[in-house]
């Protein structure tokens, strides 16, 4: 018997080995998959102009340059709006519009978790609703919406579209609602009020999901924020300015516009790498259930 459970053992090891050879074998593939758009768009922007445009083209420069990122400071230099302005205001909409969706998510999703009232459930499903639609599909009635609101060509018309975002809603909630009911009854025996017992023992239990939340909404409103909203050049978002400078001369600044890419990535790069420890942790509990 000891021998046959020794063989057995053997056996499942082996095959636990070769299991997590081909597990690790698959993450390497896909991690590889999602990183190669990077890793070209990096490559392109050192390319000089004669590899720029070459057919087939190339995974790889012969002659790196950062001829391209001097060609980009000077465009920007020479544009008749400050490039600091434009970097102003894309810091301010994106900080801004991301704590403000950080802070009413957070408050929605509390009582949508932990209290019971009539429509809650059906309310809830709308906000699921919201996630089946992209930003192309709400771009129509979300422009008549700011324009009925008058607050078209202003730092309002990048903001107030990005604070309901269902997403950070959701995963808020589902973070919540891991939280024992006891804890906040005894809050609430202690004589402590809703406001006290959601800034007091909610807040710095959920801030993992709040983390995360404030990671993805600063990458979506820096790689969504556009110009139909915002014609005064004044008020304009870096990457606005970029795809101005690209497009004037496509061909001949494409190299630059590469560049201008690499230097968007940075910024939700960053960030990303300062709060991803909290990102898995969200996600596992966001699809738990008591």
């Amino acid at each position: 018997m000891k021998i046959k459970h020794k063989k057995r053992m053997g056996i499942d090891n082996r095959r636990s080995k070769i299991g997590n050879g081909f597990v690790i074998v698959l993450l390497l593939l896909l991690g590889a998959f999602m990183a190669f758009p990077l890793y070209y768009t990096v490559i392109q922007s050192l390319k000089p102009s004669e590899e720029l445009f070459q057919f087939p083209p190339r995974l790889y420069v012969l002659r790196p340059t950062g001829q391209h990122y001097t060609e980009l400071l000077q465009l920007m230099s020479n544009l008749w709006v400050p490039f600091s302005r434009y970097l102003f205001n894309t810091l301010f909409v994106t900080f801004t519009g991301t704590i403000l969706h950080v802070v009413l998510a957070g408050m929605a999703a509390y009582p949508l978790a932990k209290h019971k009232f009539p429509g809650r459930d059906a309310l809830f499903a709308i906000i699921l609703l919201g996630l089946m639609f992209v930003g192309q599909v709400t771009f129509l009635p979300m422009f008549i919406i700011v324009s009925k609101l008058g607050i078209l060509n202003t730092y309002w018309a990048y903001i107030c579209p990005s604070v309901g975002a269902s997403l950070g809603l959701f995963l808020i909630k589902q973070f919540i609602e891991q939280l024992p009911d006891a804890l906040l009854e005894a809050a609430r025996i202690d004589g402590a009020s809703e406001w006290k017992t959601y800034f007091s023992i909610v807040v710095p239990n959920i801030k993992p999901a709040i983390l995360t939340v404030f990671i993805f909404q600063f990458v979506n409103i820096w790689n969504g924020l556009s110009k139909e909203m915002v014609y005064d050049e004044q008020l304009k978002v870096v990457k606005v300015a970029l795809e101005q400078v690209s497009a004037s001369n496509a061909y001949a600044r494409m190299g630059s516009g590469m560049a201008g890419s690499v230097l968007l990535m940075i910024p939700p790069i960053i960030i990303f790498i300062l709060m991803q420890r909290n990102v898995v942790e969200t996600m596992t509990f966001a699809g738990m259930k008591e």
